[in-house]
């Protein structure tokens, strides 16, 4: 892929990269995003990350919250197909704030250059704040060139995600392993009980687990129902390998 732009700062470089009309972001040697506004869906782990959306009909999500931009390509896809009213998105790198708005043409989402932990606590404590119908939490930094999660997703980081979160809505967590969902905030006996809907997503190629969680029931069915074609888990020909498990 030909380089188009870089930035060293400090010890992190960032690059991005293209190939045709295929943008990707590279953050320390580690790839963040990509983004073919000619063919969106591909079968990435971006769209394990966006693919739960289609558990809520597509009226319900009004307000998104993504809490980790990168690129941005998750906010392309939630437009391209959903086109919530209000989708806010946080980053604590301006820089990669800058490649979603020049670079995967970010446009009419509120980018939020902040920490998410202060973010979300601030949120919390604003008792005139709306809830989101869809959190997405892909909190991911990079050490030695490996990503790994950059908050961990402790009972109390969880529980403060759910305080944002409306009644029928959702949050999808990636993880960077099975493990690590496993021994997450999440699978705690204080919020298991709080959860009707609990799934996970995963892909052969990745180690990456997606949690899913809501408060209400969340039906296979309704993937089928709602879910574009490459990514549909009843399409046999789809291009999103996922292997869909319901937590106990």
């Amino acid at each position: 892929m030909a380089l188009v732009w870089h930035k060293q700062v400090g010890d992190s470089r960032y690059e991005v990269r293209s190939h045709g009309a295929t943008v990707r972001l590279y953050s320390n040697g580690v790839f963040h995003s990509q983004w073919n506004p000619n063919d969106p869906l591909k079968g990435s782990l971006w769209e394990l990350l966006f693919l739960p959306v289609f558990f809520l009909p597509q009226g319900q999500v009004r307000r998104v919250l993504i809490l980790g931009v990168g690129g941005g390509a998750l906010i392309r896809l939630l437009q391209r197909f959903i086109a919530p009213e209000t989708i806010v998105g946080v980053d604590i790198d301006r820089h990669h704030l800058t490649v979603a708005r020049r670079f995967f043409g970010v446009r009419g989402a509120e980018l939020i250059c902040a920490d998410a932990r202060e973010f979300v606590a601030e949120q919390g404590a604003d008792e005139g704040s709306a809830p989101f119908d869809v959190i997405v939490d892909d909190l991911f930094g990079h050490s030695d060139g490996v990503a790994e999660r950059a908050i961990a997703a402790d009972p109390a980081w969880c529980m403060r995600l759910m305080n944002l979160l409306s009644p029928d809505g959702l949050v999808v967590s990636n993880f960077g392993s099975r493990q690590e969902l496993r021994a997450s905030g999440w699978r705690t006996p204080a919020l298991r009980q709080q959860l009707q809907g609990a799934w996970s997503a995963e892909l052969p190629e990745y180690e990456n687990s997606i949690g899913i969680f809501s408060r209400s029931p969340l039906h296979r069915k309704a993937l089928a129902e709602h879910a574009p074609g490459a990514i549909n888990p009843g399409n046999p020909s789809r291009r999103l390998s996922a292997r869909l498990t319901r937590l106990r």
